[in-house]
């Protein structure tokens, strides 16, 4: 088995996945008569495709037990999905490089802060949600819709993810 490195989450590592959703380095500009800094524009939603709708949630994740074995990742091939977490806690985010299928030697791993989220792009490859200690809340932000959104497959060979 391969062991995967775990890399921090940036905006230029994690590009070819999606967007980072965060503050820094953000435009941003006041509103609401000076009381309120929007940031704005930070990922591209994308979820209209045969005819899907915007939606927003919230999902609570529990944390799994470390090293975990990466044996599957999946894709949403008709919408963007957006998590962002809703305390500051860090977590994990492992996603594969473009192409068909995804390997285990095409597995990316990034530690996120807790003031970091992440908007996978239509079709990119990832694993679910991983948290780190505790239950964690994320707002997440994805299409509802007609069509099938969702693709899972099976690696072939186990990676190992350490923290």
């Amino acid at each position: 088995m391969t062991s995967l490195k775990i890399e921090p989450l940036t905006r230029s590592a994690f590009a070819s996945f999606g967007d980072v959703i965060e503050m820094a380095d953000a435009q941003h500009y006041p509103i609401n008569e000076g009381f309120t800094e929007r940031f704005h524009d930070l990922a591209r939603i994308d979820t209209g495709t045969e005819g899907g709708e915007t939606i927003v949630s919230l999902f609570r994740s529990q944390p799994r037990v470390f090293p975990l074995a990466i044996t599957f990742v999946e894709r949403h091939p008709l919408g963007s999905q957006a998590f962002y977490p809703l305390q500051n806690r860090d977590w994990l985010i492992v996603v594969a490089e473009a192409g068909e299928p995804p390997s285990a030697r095409t597995l990316r791993a990034f530690r996120a802060t807790g003031r970091q989220g992440i908007n996978y792009a239509r079709n990119a490859w990832h694993f679910p949600l991983l948290v780190l200690d505790r239950d964690s809340d994320f707002l997440v932000v994805d299409r509802k819709g007609p069509g099938n959104n969702l693709e899972e497959v099976t690696l072939p060979g186990a990676v190992i993810l350490t923290i």
